[in-house]
């Protein structure tokens, strides 16, 4: 899959990532941030290592009705997400190989596992409630 700049016209494209089970892996960022320009290349050089993951650049600002009251602490925020199991969510290093390890990782682990480790800690039950694209994209009606 390619690399997705989201907005509202194709909200439904990673509606549909989710239903049909894909890995989801978004970048949550600024228009105004630097790093996050410096970044961006990288980022959508790895949806082509990545072929069947649909990378996702989320503007926080102008998805703000997307994003709600994510807590994004800085930048770039990386969220990976499977059906309704966010597996991470967190701040990272802008250095798309550090994104491609974890995704490896992730990639690795049946359902089973996902879901205990997403019930595992307080932390992780929160990315459930707060950071689950799928239940957003549903708030907004898609």
């Amino acid at each position: 899959m390619s690399s997705l700049f989201l907005v509202p016209e194709n909200f439904s494209r990673l509606a549909a990532a989710l239903d049909a089970g894909k890995w989801i892996v978004a970048c949550l960022c600024a228009g105004w941030c630097d790093v996050c320009k410096q970044y961006r290349a990288g980022f959508e050089a790895l949806a082509a290592d990545f072929p069947d993951t649909q990378f996702v650049w989320i503007d926080i600002e102008d998805q703000a009705d997307l994003v709600g009251d994510l807590d994004v602490e800085n930048f770039p925020t990386i969220l990976m997400q499977r059906g309704d199991i966010v597996a991470f969510y967190g701040t990272m290093l802008p250095e798309p190989r550090q994104v491609a390890r974890l995704l490896s990782a992730q990639t690795e682990r049946g359902d089973d596992e996902l879901r205990r480790e997403a019930a595992s800690t307080q932390e992780r039950q929160q990315w459930q409630r707060e950071c689950n694209l799928r239940a957003k994209l549903e708030e907004l009606g898609c």
